[in-house]
């Protein structure tokens, strides 16, 4: 029975080293996740909301705290501001689709809003364009991120009916905090 009870060990234990043998390896980042890292780090917003939709407009400012997600392919972002519709907290995350050679956006807030969008970036113009309802109305949006001077960008977004013509709703300017406040 001992010679019997060790081979049958010896064989599981084969059996097992060879099946973790041929396990694929864990999936890597792609590299153009790394240019994501420019938004990795805490944040502060200050904008101008244009009237329409949303409300009549008026000036806005937030705090985002961005990360890298362990396994390096996500960037989530937690912010929290105020705006003309009041305060607003809102969770995103970037990614890249490496099928679609398309960066990812989606996010969510404290005004029930349930956000995607697709991007490319070109030199240090990052586009991202998506549709949005509300109101039963569909629209396009469009979100353009310009880096600025090392950690600090311009923002604009757009909304368009056809894709053609588009209307403002709101741009500012982010800069990176250095004192370690949210």
């Amino acid at each position: 029975m001992r010679t019997t009870s060790r081979v049958v060990l010896a064989t599981a234990v084969s059996v097992v080293a060879a099946a973790a043998l041929a396990l694929p390896e864990s999936p890597k980042p792609a590299p153009e996740l790394a240019r994501l890292d420019y938004f990795v780090g805490r944040w502060h917003s200050t904008g101008t909301m244009k009237p329409g939709p949303w409300g009549t407009g008026g000036p806005m400012s937030g705090d985002d705290d961005c990360q890298k997600m362990p396994g390096g392919f996500f960037v989530v972002c937690r912010s929290e501001g105020s705006g003309p519709m009041g305060p607003l907290h809102g969770l995103g995350v970037m990614g890249y689709d490496a099928a679609k050679k398309l960066y990812t956006w989606n996010g969510f807030n404290s005004l029930g809003e349930n956000e995607s969008a697709a991007g490319r970036v070109a030199g240090k113009v990052w586009t991202y364009t998506g549709e949005h309802s509300t109101g039963g109305s569909s629209f396009q949006t469009r979100y353009i991120i310009t880096e600025g001077a090392a950690g600090s960008y311009d923002f604009k977004a757009e909304t368009s009916q056809d894709g053609k013509a588009w209307s403002p709703v709101m741009e500012g300017h982010v800069t990176k905090r250095s004192d370690g406040n949210p």
